[in-house]
């Protein structure tokens, strides 16, 4: 495919992340459209298509050939726009993106689907910088999530956005900051919080540890086994394990040979008194905190979707009570806590992964800006969550439509 032979996108409007992801929540079998996108390309090919067919391949678990349609289709078009809006436009929105997985940028189309927010994803790479013509804003947004590749990417937006003529939300140079090691630095003097302290480990030191040729003290000031190990920028658990002793960590390293770079952590139990992990997804927006889900499981590793909150009834009672009174209950048991935590990162919109310890602090796993955030569970199951998410989707236009109005005064 050629530049010359590339049709113009307006003719295939693209389909958007929020709508492919709720097909394949509700079970769709994706694997006809994907071969209709797939003929489409072929046929009437267009940048859209192959971004819509990135995001099939990535929903159906085929990553790297998805990452190679999404670099194809930004090769030709940077800038994409997904129907977000149910009539007219009464905020634009333009975010800058970076190429990558789900996990790559803020999912900005699950906050705005059905709104009054226009919605341009502008993607820029190490060889395709910000274009000098962007679409009509009210708003920029930062969506970048921070990883290893995508620093020299912030640092540079971080130059061109210092004198940006429209508002800015989560600036880069804040963004830059959510490593797990710097998030740890930032967030351990905060009262009411508990962060383990994290490093950032080359696997020879680790190595060395297993076997005994140096001590973990040396590494974690307070190092002790169990530990949390992971990959350098990996997520949803990829590469997650708990380190029991030195075997076990030698036996990690064997499986893990590919990864030369480790976040390390000690291990905190965060079981409640009745043997259950809980783990709480809270959104800061412009400070206020907001709960997006509460997994219960009896797992240390949570993920909603394997907590088994869709078999359980009792789970899903527990869940609905906590959304019920986040503002009086758990927000206000640890609002010290959230309030520090907005004044150390100082992001408009921030994620945080967290359970609570058992001497009440809040027990923080993650703090990233790119967090998944929606209102796809279904309705007959979970019927407490979309007034929930309604309430984070409109504060979220809301602190657009504040940024909006500075931006005019």
């Amino acid at each position: 495919m050629t530049a010359d032979t590339l049709q113009d996108a307006a003719s295939t409007p693209l389909i958007g992340l929020a709508k492919l992801m709720r097909m394949a929540f509700s079970g769709e079998d994706l694997a006809p459209l994907g071969a209709e996108l797939i003929a489409r390309a072929e046929t009437d090919p267009n940048a859209n298509t192959l971004m819509d067919l990135s995001t099939v391949l990535q929903l159906r678990g085929n990553r790297d050939l998805a990452l190679l349609m999404q670099a194809e289709a930004i090769r030709y078009q940077q800038v994409y726009t997904p129907p977000t809006t149910n009539g007219q436009a009464a905020i634009r929105i333009c975010a800058i993106m970076s190429t990558g997985d789900l996990m790559a940028n803020t999912p900005l189309e699950f906050l705005l689907e059905d709104s009054d927010v226009a919605l341009d994803l502008v993607y820029i790479t190490e060889n395709q910088p910000l274009p000098s013509q962007l679409p009509g804003h009210d708003v920029l947004f930062v969506a970048i999530a921070q990883s290893d590749d995508n620093m020299p990417l912030l640092e540079k937006l971080a130059n061109v956005l210092a004198s940006w003529p429209r508002p800015v939300l989560n600036l880069p140079a804040r963004i830059a900051l959510l490593s797990r090691d710097r998030a740890c630095e930032l967030l351990k003097s905060t009262p009411g919080v508990m962060m383990p302290v994290t490093v950032r480990v080359h696997k020879q030191v680790l190595e060395a540890i297993g076997r005994h040729l140096t001590s973990l003290g040396q590494l974690l000031e307070d190092g002790e086994y169990p530990l949390i190990i992971r990959p350098v920028d990996s997520h949803a658990g990829h590469g997650l394990d708990k380190i029991a002793d030195a075997q076990a960590l030698n036996d990690y390293l064997q499986a893990h040979v590919d990864n030369e770079e480790f976040y390390v952590s000690r291990f905190i139990d965060y079981r409640g008194s009745d043997g259950l992990f809980r783990k709480y997804r809270i959104v800061l927006i412009e400070g206020r905190p907001f709960i997006c889900h509460l997994g219960i499981s009896e797992h240390w590793m949570i993920h909603y979707l394997n907590a088994g909150m869709t078999e359980s009834a009792e789970k899903r009672a527990e869940e609905a009570r906590v959304m019920a009174d986040f503002d009086t209950g758990f927000a206000a048991r640890h609002s010290a806590a959230l309030r520090g935590i907005n004044a150390a990162l100082c992001l408009d919109y921030l994620g945080i992964d967290c359970g609570e310890t058992a001497d009440g602090k809040l027990l923080i796993f993650e703090v990233d800006s790119c967090m998944i955030v929606h209102a796809l569970d279904p309705v007959e199951l979970f019927p407490y969550k979309q007034p929930q998410m309604r309430k984070v989707f409109t504060a979220f236009r809301q602190m657009l439509l504040n940024a909006m109005q500075r931006g005019v005064m």
